[in-house]
């Protein structure tokens, strides 16, 4: 739909502004903005199943600062439009070199040549292959929840391990499956769009699941990808192999008390979600998802194989997170070889995988310092 109006102010915190921009590469892309145009920009890049309001506890504080922040809904998410989002649509343009040149491009239209970015999630790759791209116009770069590991050796990526190991995973004597093999099928969006309970307690099962409300989210990490180690992850990463998403994440709904009492998602917050979500679906991000299983798409990034990230940087995650160690091996890569300007690796207590919503306060005591840092890189 082309048709959308922006977010009403009543959705959003004071000083936050939703606007849409023409011309993001055949997109109308769908931002959240703070703070003043002609500041340094600061870009932040949403994951899954997330959105440009993800963003929405950080915006105005980085804008304090004197930063113009801005959050785009990503290609295929939210009110971002002029992207298919159909299972049967070419994967082309949700590449990762696309949605790469889709920052770069929303950069030059906002009438930059520089920023600063940040990706959480399935953002934080799209923010480590835009600072492989583009450094010249991404000068520095934070990598939150998703270790960045480099380039992929091979034409199976990171996804290499979950197809290798799909049989191995189903033969467990608890049969499993691995999430990005799931979120690749055709049936995902209709599980997780209309699923039993309704979209708005899906999204708070999946959410509470895996914050660090949940307290058996202890991660640590794996000896190696093989079947058994990954079957040691919870259940939202590497699923029972005959359970959907909506019947992996249901036991895990919490009780109303707790409901009533979370304050970094409220239900007014996750109704935002649960009507853009219920709205679009889910294929969108599923599409970015089901690149990874795609030979052909992944052959040009294995072209950049042992290039690295060479602009300064920074990871910050949640010590309840489990994404930080769900690819064995890419939380050392990251900081030994992904990266050559690393300055530091931050584990946030009391947060789980979203990490910026449920430890704002902690998350801007190392985004406001970076920033600051290298401002000059940008103004």
């Amino acid at each position: 739909m082309t048709d959308l109006p922006p977010l009403s102010p009543d959705v959003l915190p004071k000083g936050i502004r939703s606007r849409f921009i023409d011309g993001i590469n055949g997109l109308r892309m769908h931002v959240l903005e703070a703070g003043e145009k002609g500041k340094p920009l600061v870009l932040l890049l949403h994951g899954f199943p997330e959105l440009a309001y993800s963003w929405r506890d950080v915006m105005v504080p980085l804008a304090a600062e004197g930063f113009y922040v801005v959050a785009p809904d990503q290609r295929g998410y939210g009110r971002t439009s002029g992207q298919s989002t159909t299972y049967d649509e070419s994967l082309a343009p949700v590449a990762m070199p696309k949605l790469a040149a889709d920052a770069r491009a929303l950069v030059s239209a906002l009438g930059y040549e520089k920023a600063l970015l940040m990706g959480h999630d399935f953002g934080s790759p799209v923010s480590a292959w835009s600072s492989i791209l583009y450094p010249e116009v991404f000068r520095a770069v934070v990598l939150m929840s998703a270790p960045f590991a480099g380039p992929p050796a091979s034409t199976g990526g990171t996804s290499d391990f979950v197809v290798r190991l799909k049989d191995a995973m189903a033969a467990l004597p608890r049969p499993r499956k691995h999430y990005h093999a799931y979120y690749a099928t055709r049936e995902a969006n209709e599980h997780m769009w209309h699923p039993p309970q309704g979209i708005h307690d899906f999204l708070r099962g999946y959410f509470h699941h895996k914050s660090a409300d949940w307290a058996e989210n202890k991660p640590y990490r794996l000896k190696e990808a093989s079947a058994d180690e990954l079957a040691k992850l919870p259940t939202y990463y590497v699923m029972d192999r005959d359970q959907t998403m909506a019947e992996t994440v249901a036991p895990y709904m919490p009780s109303a008390a707790h409901i009533a009492a979370n304050t970094w998602l409220p239900d007014r917050e996750l109704a935002v979600y649960a009507e853009e979500y219920g709205r679009t679906g889910f294929q969108g991000g599923f599409n970015w998802y089901r690149t990874r299983f795609d030979a052909a798409l992944n052959e040009e990034l294995v072209t950049y194989a042992g290039r690295s990230i060479d602009i300064p940087s920074m990871f910050v995650a949640g010590a309840s997170d489990w994404g930080v160690f769900q690819v064995p091996g890419a939380f050392e890569r990251m900081q030994t070889q992904a990266t050559t300007r690393m300055e530091a690796a931050h584990l946030i207590p009391g947060a789980g995988h979203w990490v910026m919503q449920e430890r704002p306060d902690e998350t801007l005591a190392y985004l406001i310092p970076f920033c600051r840092k290298h401002a000059a890189l940008v103004g």
